[in-house]
């Protein structure tokens, strides 16, 4: 797991020197503290003699053949180059077949086997790699350079391509470094932000930077730069699978991503929040260990947000090493903090307890084995439930004229998490909507009307024609034919899981040196679930359905019934007593750098109906102060 950065230029005036490529690899030294190495070559010809410069940069935090497997990495000639971060679960299978093909390796690393099979198969070998991962390759035989990025978008990968010169890094901040590249703010980008609370790719923050798209790859050569899916998932099929195969397969399944995941040359825990999904990993991970696994959760004052009394229980039903950490999660200690590591506004508030749990376990352990994909691969999301509510609501009579909407959205809000009249305001308001746009509803934070009556004249002027809802339809599209829990599951796979879930783990984790794995993430596991009947995963208003039957044994049944948690804060709460002072001395002051694209006073408005408790805009509002903290560091 570590973190690396690059490019490659045609022309004098754009070149990269030695002393700008180490700034921009030291920029991102958190994500591998153990070692750090750049490579050069400004002399490169092609066939032509046109000149080419390239150059590679390398961040490691050493996790398999800790003493060697140091990068760049190369093949038996110097002639293929790469750089990698991430972790290629089913290397030794690749190796066994690349030596038998006649390659020679000098490390024991998984990274290797990369450069041989692409030595062997160019860009088809990353449909072979079952694994996270980010690789940039540079390929002096073919005069070019290669950029990929595993199926699901664990692993992140920025780049820019002007002026006849590609630069790409882990990080967004070692691309900051580079002139004429970060120029400027995408307006559309703040519209995306604002309604998803991240900015989906392939676009950034900046205009001209781009986010490579997970299972994807990109090749500059002679005839430009252009990006391929190399991932063939389809979710509109779906494999009439009956009960009984289902468990197996994912039995099966889940039980070898989990064993892939288990090596590591360095301490190795997990995650546990006392959910299902974190349980089952916890429970399949200890299968592979002599001793007892170390696992960590951690805990918060208030109540409602407190989950550990449940991981307490299933690490004594499962005998692990467990360490509870008990937190007063403070949001003005680390609120710079999480705006500089995200690089780009990232409004999930719950990267705050993913920041707290990564820092406290990377003092036990390097690895740690996370849950994540549960709820977006087996319907155990809330919102999956309202939408299909909504569909047999729809059969008795029109949504519009449903009783109670007018009722229900003039009670006062709650700042309790699972406030029932929160709940069922967000559930009425979308109800009369087309089915797509009812799912965008409850996933957004702004709403198309209400981001409309806050933006200010001019900054409106720059949106012509921009809809943030067109990529949620974009991947919506590829289920046609689906059920709409189905439809609204492979969604999120597409989209708020690489976009806002892997991005949360990913730069919390990294921060602070810890490399999180998240064995149903495995892409067999992914396209398993996905092509599913949804019978098996979920019915009525229960999902995770396939996970009990498969291993119901494994953890206390008591885990599957208990009420959905999640992994949040009292963000409410904040805004109404720790955040107060900030809010008023930044996003209500006259210098306020979001009074760029609001009007203050809508601002203002929005602040006094939370403060007052007329509503809880603690969501809305934690976006808004996470934008105006990135641009007073921009």
């Amino acid at each position: 797991m570590c973190g690396f950065t690059g490019g490659l230029w045609q022309r004098d005036d754009q070149a990269i020197s030695a002393d700008l490529l180490s700034r921009m690899t030291n920029e991102i030294a958190h994500r591998g503290p153990d070692d750090s190495q750049t490579w050069m070559d400004a002399e490169h010809r092609d066939a032509t003699g046109r000149p080419i410069g390239v150059g590679l940069g390398f961040r490691r935090l050493s996790i398999i053949d800790v003493e060697g497997a140091r990068q760049p990495l190369s093949n038996e000639d110097g002639r293929v180059r790469m750089v990698f971060n991430g972790e290629i679960y089913n290397y030794e299978t690749l190796r066994k077949r690349l030596q038998g093909a006649g390659h020679q390796f000098a490390t024991q690393g998984d990274g290797e086997s990369i450069v041989h099979l692409y030595e062997d198969v160019g860009t088809e070998c990353f449909s072979s790699l079952n694994g996270m991962f980010a690789i940039a390759i540079w390929d002096a035989r073919r005069n070019r350079i290669v950029l990929a990025r595993d199926r699901i978008g664990q692993k992140p990968l920025y780049y820019s391509y002007k002026n006849g010169r590609l630069v790409f890094a882990s990080e967004l901040k070692a691309l900051r470094l580079v002139p004429g590249v970060c120029e400027e703010v995408d307006p559309n980008a703040i519209d995306e932000f604002l309604t998803y609370q991240y900015i989906p790719h392939p676009g950034t923050i900046f205009k001209g930077v781009h986010k490579l798209p997970p299972g994807h790859f990109a090749v500059l050569d002679e005839r430009g730069l252009r990006v391929e899916r190399y991932w063939n998932f389809d979710p509109s099929i779906e494999r009439p699978l009956g009960r009984e195969e289902a468990i197996e397969k994912v039995r099966d399944l889940l039980t070898d991503s989990v064993r892939l995941r288990m090596r590591s040359d360095v301490p190795l825990g997990s995650f546990l929040s006392g959910g299902i999904d974190s349980s089952l990993i916890t429970a399949l991970a200890g299968d592979h260990t002599d001793t007892a696994l170390r696992t960590f959760s951690i805990g918060f004052p208030v109540a409602d947000f407190d989950e550990t009394r449940y991981a307490a229980q299933v690490a004594e039903h499962l005998q692990t090493d467990h360490t509870r950490f008990e937190v007063q999660p403070s949001g003005i200690d680390i609120l710079e903090k999480l705006v500089w590591h995200y690089d780009e506004p990232y409004g999930d508030s719950s990267a705050v307890p993913t920041w707290y749990l990564s820092k406290l376990t990377r003092e036990s352990v390097t690895v740690a084995l996370s849950g994540d994909g549960g709820d977006e691969l087996f319907a155990g999301y809330e919102r999956y439930r309202a939408l299909w509510m909504s569909q047999k609501i729809a059969r008795l009579f029109p949504l519009n004229k449903f009783p109670g909407i007018g009722l229900v959205q003039r009670l006062p809000d709650s700042n309790r998490r699972r406030s029932v009249i929160r709940r069922a305001k967000r559930f009425l308001e979308a109800i009369d909507q087309p089915v797509v746009r009812r799912y965008m509803n409850w996933l957004q934070i702004f709403p198309e009307s209400m981001r409309a009556s806050m933006y200010n004249d001019e900054f409106v002027q720059t949106l012509p024609g921009h809809d943030p809802v067109d990529f949620l339809e974009s991947v919506w599209a590829r289920s046609e034919g689906r059920d709409v829990v189905t439809r609204a599951s492979t969604s999120d796979i597409q989209s708020y899981l690489p976009c806002d879930l892997c991005t949360k783990v990913d730069i919390a984790s990294m921060a602070h040196g810890l490399e999180v794995r998240q064995p149903m993430l495995d892409h067999r596991f992914v396209e398993l679930a996905a092509s599913m009947p949804v019978e098996h995963k979920f019915r009525g208003r229960r999902g995770k359905l396939i996970l009990q039957d498969a291993f119901g044994d494994r953890i206390p049944s008591s885990i599957f019934t208990r009420p959905k948690m999640g992994f949040g804060i009292p963000i409410g709460q904040w805004f109404r007593e720790d955040f107060k002072p900030l809010v008023h001395d930044t996003m209500l002051a006259s210098d306020a750098r979001i009074n760029a694209y609001f009007r203050p006073e809508a601002i203002a408005d929005l602040v006094r109906s939370h403060e007052t408790g007329e509503q809880n805009h603690g969501y809305r509002l934690w976006n808004l102060l996470v934008l105006e903290t990135w641009l007073r560091q921009l």
